[in-house]
């Protein structure tokens, strides 16, 4: 290695460790969070030594580019491949203010997107036999009566937590829940979740302070349970119920709405009440491909449906756009 080369590693060095400090000790940011940019920094960095950059300064968009696409081409993921982009752009935002740079040549990168894993799903049977838990002790009827709301329902674990006893009305057979964005919505709790509910209720208050607690659901201290709680729980009623691998809330949560897809084959209203924003969320969560919306579209919207003697020929599905 040249001498011109260390010393260009070193002057990038400096940068990269005076903006370190900086997010340390004027942003007051974590040491796990300083150490994930220091990482991703550091890929820059050597790069940057392979070229033999002299400065921050001679670092372009193109040299991003092909930082990003040699990382790309080694296996990094996209969402490893947008937080580097993304200390990057920070970094450059420093230099900028110290002057140390003319321009970010960050900001017109664009990482490639990572693929969106769908979670597993049980099919009714295994759902079925994973929420029928039978044992009666006080921790296992409060575990049954959370692993039918999730299945019943559809909530996400943080709505679930977060539900109060007023939230909740029996009679009704409803649940009323704030998600995302502080967005309230109103769902429906069915039959078997109703009584596994009753059954809970009945006994929620033979922990000490649990009376005095708002919670729809506590732990055995009497407070609100937690979320590692509940995820713990299911897996252990994973073990317990045989199932193949630990079922998570989100798994019952997807659970629910495939099984109530495959049922009503009605999109919207399963974009409701798992309260996306946007019907593209629901189309990639319940794993439909675009085929079945396209069918989806023909039958249900007014301006598609056709004459019975009308038939548009196969590759036009394909084109076809369903806007929300």
């Amino acid at each position: 290695m040249t001498d011109s080369t260390q010393n260009s590693s070193t002057e990038l060095q400096n940068c990269i460790e005076q903006f370190c400090q900086h997010l340390s000790q004027v942003r007051r940011l974590s040491k796990h969070t300083v150490s994930n940019y220091r990482r991703d920094l550091y890929k820059l960095e050597q790069f940057c030594q392979q070229l033999q950059l002299d400065s921050p300064r001679q670092i372009d968009s193109k040299t991003i580019r092909d930082l990003m696409a040699r990382l790309h081409h080694q296996g990094l993921g996209g969402k490893s491949l947008q937080r580097l982009l993304s200390a990057v752009r920070s970094f450059y935002h420093y230099l900028l203010d110290k002057k140390l740079a003319e321009n970010n040549p960050a900001t017109v990168v664009r990482a490639p997107k990572s693929a969106r894993k769908l979670p597993k799903v049980l099919d009714s049977d295994q759902a079925s036999h994973y929420v029928n838990i039978v044992d009666e002790d006080w921790c296992s009827v409060r575990d049954r009566a959370i692993t039918e709301l999730f299945y019943s329902s559809g909530l996400r674990l943080a709505e679930l937590v977060d539900s109060n006893i007023e939230d909740l009305d029996i009679r009704n057979g409803d649940i009323t829940v704030t998600g995302k964005g502080n967005k309230v919505r109103q769902l429906p709790v069915g039959r078997f979740a109703r009584q596994a509910l009753q059954d809970w209720l009945k006994i929620r208050d033979q922990q000490a302070g649990a009376a005095n607690q708002s919670a729809l659901f506590i732990s055995k201290r009497g407070g609100r349970i937690s979320k590692r709680n509940v995820q713990a729980r299911l897996a252990e009623h994973s073990k317990r119920q045989g199932m193949a691998a630990p079922v998570h809330p989100h798994m019952l949560r997807h659970s629910f709405a495939s099984h109530l897809l495959e049922s009503s084959g009605d999109l919207r209203a399963v974009q409701e009440l798992l309260g996306h924003s946007n019907i593209s969320t629901t189309q990639v969560y319940t794993h439909l491909d675009y085929q079945h919306l396209a069918k989806v579209y023909d039958k249900s919207h007014p301006r598609a449906q056709r004459k019975a003697a009308a038939k548009r020929a196969p590759s036009m599905v394909d084109k076809t756009k369903i806007e929300e």
